[in-house]
């Protein structure tokens, strides 16, 4: 029945690969069902019943994603797009939680809309090659950065932005062992090799690092102080306008690179294979939508899908199995707490390091083309957004082509999306 439904062999895999890349997928960002609580209780909203939305929408979003558009590619609550939602939007602008739930329900509405009609389409059509390419190598440095702040190897610092952190914290070494165990079992086409990093540094951190055992099952919380709680009456009196459109284009442009950039690695956009690429982004959209309902700020594809990919997962049921495993830590929240950030950071840094290669698809002799590829890859990280490094680069190729006579190869999309992009800067700001 799964061979049939999820095409197993024709991609080249197998029940077992299946899970233990979705096993992999779900390690590296469980730790978003306990973070997106403590952010977006800094709002106000009640922890508890966040955990739960986040637990629910993580697992209805990638079961959608994996039954129905068979992408091996996870969705949950996005970082960044919380943190606007709790610091900015509730915290310096002053509208309550509900008025911020609201503004995700409108612009997860707007995304649905703009999925339905096929314009994400039109601007997956308009990405240039050059950026196609790059936003697998920004969403890799972007991966790095987190791995190496989450490993503790890089910190934070007044006078430099990043430094180098104390090398002899226990967390800082079994991340580097763990990085060394999977890059040598990889090497030695051991299966699971990621998983088996993961899980050898969490048994480690007890012993090593002070790491203790919680347990196992909790019963989950109610959710109903944050179900249905969206004003969105309130959300559509002036004022939220921007609020809106910021949630709007963060989530149209990071989670289309993000989709676009992990399915790349898998080999899915390929001729074939690229009609289910307008399901996945219709899934994505019903995720949004339906997370604001739950009680929970805007929902994404998340790039740590890519570790999954690398484990060898290239259809839904890697998607399902993270989806099963969500739905699990509704009632053993314990034991999926268990796992700390330092654990699942060699995995991420070892599939950052992967995805690098992808510079050398470049076409390096055309500089109006590789330039802002390598924009598009750099302000990724260093902005920590992906749809940042998106915007850049799109400014960037549609300047360059326009200053060098070279306006004919740029797709109308690209100066569309270009230009709004610009006016969004300039009447917006970065945020």
């Amino acid at each position: 029945m799964l061979e049939k439904y999820f095409k197993l062999k024709e991609h080249g895999t197998d029940v077992r690969t299946e899970i233990l890349a979705g096993l992999t997928t779900f390690l590296t960002m469980a730790y978003i069902i306990f973070v997106n609580p403590s952010i977006l209780g800094a709002a106000g909203m009640p922890q508890e019943s966040v955990f739960v939305a986040t637990c629910v929408i993580a697992a209805l979003g990638t079961a959608v994603m994996g039954l129905y558009a068979n992408y091996p590619i996870a969705l949950a609550p996005g970082m960044g797009l919380n943190a606007y939602f709790a610091f900015v939007v509730v915290g310096a602008m002053g509208y309550t939680w509900q008025t911020a739930l609201g503004a995700v329900f409108i612009s997860g509405c707007l995304f649905l809309l703009v999925t339905l009609f096929r314009i994400r389409e039109l601007i997956v059509q308009g990405i240039p090659q050059s950026l196609r390419i790059t936003i697998v190598v920004g969403i890799g440095m972007f991966l790095a950065l987190i791995a190496l702040k989450s490993a503790g190897v890089v910190v934070a610092s007044e006078a430099t932005l990043v430094t180098l952190g104390d090398l002899h914290q226990p967390a800082v070494i079994l991340s580097v062992v763990g990085f060394l165990l999977i890059v040598v079992l990889d090497r030695f086409r051991v299966p699971g090799a990621i998983l088996i990093g993961i899980v050898t540094v969490t048994v480690l951190s007890f012993f090593f690092a002070d790491n203790k055992f919680g347990g196992v099952f909790a019963p989950p919380p109610s959710i109903s102080p944050t179900f249905m709680q969206l004003d969105i009456a309130g959300a559509l009196k002036g004022g939220v306008v921007n609020v809106v459109l910021v949630f709007f284009l963060v989530e149209l442009f990071d989670a289309t690179g993000t989709l676009m950039g992990v399915a790349k690695r898998a080999g899915l956009l390929v001729p074939g294979r690229m009609e289910r690429i307008n399901k996945a982004l219709l899934a994505d959209s019903a995720a949004i939508f339906a997370g604001s309902l739950l009680g929970t700020s805007s929902t994404t594809a998340y790039a740590e899908s890519a570790a999954g990919v690398q484990a060898g997962g290239r259809t839904g049921l890697t998607a399902l199995t993270v989806a099963v495993l969500f739905l699990a830590c509704l009632f053993i929240s314990p034991l999926a707490g268990v796992v700390p950030a330092y654990a699942t950071a060699p995995a991420l840094f070892f599939v950052a390091c992967l995805m690098l290669s992808e510079l050398t698809e470049l076409n390096w002799a055309e500089p109006t083309d590789a330039i802002p590829g390598v924009i598009t890859a750099l302000m990724m990280p260093f902005t920590y957004n992906v749809a940042n490094g998106l915007a850049f680069g799109f400014i960037s190729y549609a300047a360059l082509k326009l200053f060098t006579g070279r306006v004919r190869e740029v797709h109308w999309m690209t100066w569309l999306i270009a230009i709004l992009f610009m006016v969004k800067f300039i009447f917006i700001g970065g945020h």
